[in-house]
């Protein structure tokens, strides 16, 4: 259909005409125009059938469309091409404030290659997450990447889910159980191009095959060293077996083939394990390296291809001044009471015996495991301790009763545990703690009166308020608020603990001290926690905070950290100091960890902490906090204090394991293993 400002051709004109004009008389149309190459004017009645026999040379542009419409559109183009002229792109549209370093990562080594396969390794708190939002955003715009997948620990969804959206507008769907269970006899990996997940879930036997069966464009995967490709495990750390192709590391081999661009991000690569790094390289692009004689020879030369590592202590602003301040931990070493020397002896006592007849009995270690952590609430404080206890009866006078069954759990570790979410980790310690190996009404009446006078013993204990740790945190405290004014400082303290008991006892005891204490524990919505953040920012002196601190929340505007218990995961405890010590901390951090001396664990980690010293001061750096479970390669801190809390070994053998001589050799060692020649 012609239009007025068309230019046509037809049998009628010896050359092109432009319509001026168009006019509709009956069977006819009267068309006004001029030639193109003559200029002539020209005015003539045409059939309207014999008008649509013309040729359309030129169309005018129809501005009549709505406007939004065609903005859009015109947008929608320019964002297509845009990456061709501004290779910068995905930074300068995001809501960010990129560093040098990861600029310098992001353009200069990852979107260099024309197949992303790569390791970021950088130090903690060098934001990783961002550099990954940078290259979700540039290979989207590029049109390289459209279906996409981000795999993480469980309790890291909705940090990832929340920070790509709010930062780089990208919008992903977490993918879990309650997922598959709402499609069922579909594959939700096929529904969603845009998809996060935990590694723990992706991992099962069930749902492995079904991502297996789907192709990513990228995946991205967070703190990725936990797809190793073996781990240790056993009664002692000298009798360990080596466990090859853990199911991590199959969901690995099943990303690596499943994908076009893989991304890794991690703070711990090495690892001290030659042989198992290659294998994780293997991952990126197998067969890369032959051997670890090989990868090694690439370490020391400085010209590996798949990943890229800088250390704290390398990373600088715009104006060339180091991002993070320094960090100065100190141990407060205790005794306890004799009343709490008699309660941990005792309670100690009851878990050895338990535990012991436990593995005997067909190695149940599903009560092993749960007396572990009736083990762990001993050392966070009484009062969880208590709290623990009084469950534990309730549920065992209820399966004597008949009103509740003795589950059967499947067996899970410690490392599994420790990945969940904290609200879901809390759920299935409670249920552990019902765990008993009690055959019958007999036995279940025998181990309900040892638990009662343990309760009876931790009641007079919290009642008295005359716990010695309690005391030494007051100190600490204190000792805290002196250095903020010595250094101009903000006046604010941050505690940890791992128990949610523990938590609601501090806030209880601080606030009877006079001091402004609010608090942030996995049970509280994310909105809650962002709200909690601000409170502490802006009103309150004390935060009481456990694991969930760490997922999302900004506190470097806190310097001073108290660690009220001491995680039996080294890489938690570094996560911890992490938390203040990142990039927008102006004061060097504090660091006070609480340990009683005296105790089968608490004697494990003193000497972690005095050898950790020790190697610090011989490197001249703090950087070894970053990576503790590194440190002691082969030294599983929980195994090792499992073994010291279960008498599996003496105590003189256990601490000879982290008597480690720190001479010029195991230096070097530790600084292979670190990293630092990556």
């Amino acid at each position: 259909m012609i239009k007025e400002g068309n230019i046509i051709k037809g049998s009628f004109w010896d050359e092109p005409v432009k319509i001026d004009k168009l006019e509709e008389l009956g069977d006819y149309i009267r068309v006004i125009g001029s030639t193109m190459h003559s200029k002539e004017h020209m005015d003539q009645l045409i059939k309207k059938d014999e008008l649509n026999n013309v040729e359309i040379l030129e169309k005018i542009i129809d501005f009549s469309a709505p406007p939004e419409e065609s903005f859009f559109t015109i947008e929608s183009i320019r964002f297509k091409y845009a990456s061709l002229f501004d290779p910068l792109l995905a930074m300068n549209i995001s809501k960010i404030d990129p560093l040098p370093f990861q600029i310098e990562a992001v353009y200069g080594y990852v979107l260099k290659q024309p197949r992303v396969r790569f390791l970021i390794a950088d130090d903690p708190g060098a934001g990783k997450t961002i550099m990954a939002g940078l290259i979700i955003k540039e290979l989207k715009l590029r049109r390289l990447a459209r279906r996409m997948l981000i795999v993480v620990p469980g309790h890291l969804k909705d940090q990832w889910r929340r920070e790509l959206k709010e930062k780089f507008d990208e919008k992903f769907v977490v993918l879990d159980r309650h997922t598959f269970n709402a499609h069922y006899g579909e594959n939700p990996w096929e529904r969603n191009n845009q998809a996060i997940t935990s590694i723990d879930f992706a991992k099962q036997e069930e749902i492995l095959p079904t991502l297996s069966s789907v192709h990513w464009d990228l995946v991205v995967v967070d703190e990725s060293h936990k797809m190793a490709a073996y781990r240790y495990r056993g009664k002692s750390s000298k009798t360990r077996d080596k466990f090859s192709k853990t199911q991590r590391y199959k969901l690995g081999e099943v990303l690596s083939k499943t994908s076009n661009h893989l991304l890794f991000l991690t703070a711990t690569p090495h690892k001290g394990d030659p042989e198992n790094f290659r294998l994780f390289l293997d991952l990126l692009v197998p067969g890369f390296f032959a051997s670890s004689e090989m990868v090694k020879e690439s370490l020391e030369n400085k010209d590996n291809p798949l990943f890229i590592r800088r250390l704290k202590e390398h990373l600088k602003d715009f104006e060339g001044k180091p991002i993070f301040t320094r960090r100065f931990p100190k141990t407060i070493k205790f005794k306890l009471s004799d009343k709490e020397k008699e309660l941990y002896n005792e309670v100690s006592r009851y878990i050895i015996e338990q535990y012991n007849k436990a593995l005997a009995d067909d190695g149940k270690r599903n009560v092993a495991f749960a007396l572990m952590i009736l083990q762990r609430r001993m050392a966070s404080s009484t009062y969880a301790l208590l709290r623990s206890l009084e469950r534990r009866k309730e549920k065992l006078e209820k399966i004597l009763k008949g009103d509740e069954k003795q589950k059967e759990f499947v067996e899970t570790d410690f490392e599994t545990l420790e990945d969940l979410e904290e609200s879901e980790k809390w759920e299935k310690e409670k249920e552990w703690e019902s765990v008993t190996i009690a055959k019958d009404p007999e036995e279940l009446k025998q181990e309900i009166k040892i638990v009662e006078g343990l309760i009876e013993k931790a009641k007079e204990i919290v009642r008295e308020e005359n716990e010695v740790k309690l005391e030494e945190l007051r100190k600490a405290i204190e000792t805290g608020f002196e250095k903020t004014r010595k250094m101009d400082g903000n006046p604010k303290v941050l505690i940890f603990t791992e128990s949610k008991d523990t938590l609601k006892y501090l806030v209880e005891k601080t606030r009877s001290w006079g001091y402004k204490v609010n608090s942030i524990h996995g049970g509280m919505r994310m909105e809650e926690r962002i709200k909690a953040e601000k409170v502490f920012r802006d009103e309150t002196e004390i935060m009481v905070a456990t694991e969930a601190a760490g997922e999302g929340i900004n506190l470097q505007f806190c310097h001073i950290m108290i660690n009220y218990d001491i995680p039996w995961n080294p890489n938690r405890l570094e996560q911890r100091m992490g938390r203040i010590h990142r990039y927008g901390q102006q004061k060097d951090v504090y660091i006070f960890n609480l340990v009683a001396e005296d105790t089968r664990e608490g004697k494990v980690l003193a000497k972690l902490f005095d050898k950790l010293e020790e190697i610090r001061n011989k490197l001249g750096s703090d950087r070894v906090f970053d990576v503790i479970g590194d440190v002691f390669y082969g030294k599983n801190l929980y195994q090792l204090i499992l073994e010291a809390v279960t008498n599996a070994k003496s105590m003189d053998e256990i601490l000879k394991e982290l008597n480690i001589q720190a001479d010029e050799e195991y230096i070097s060692k530790i600084k292979d293993a670190l990293g630092e020649t990556l």
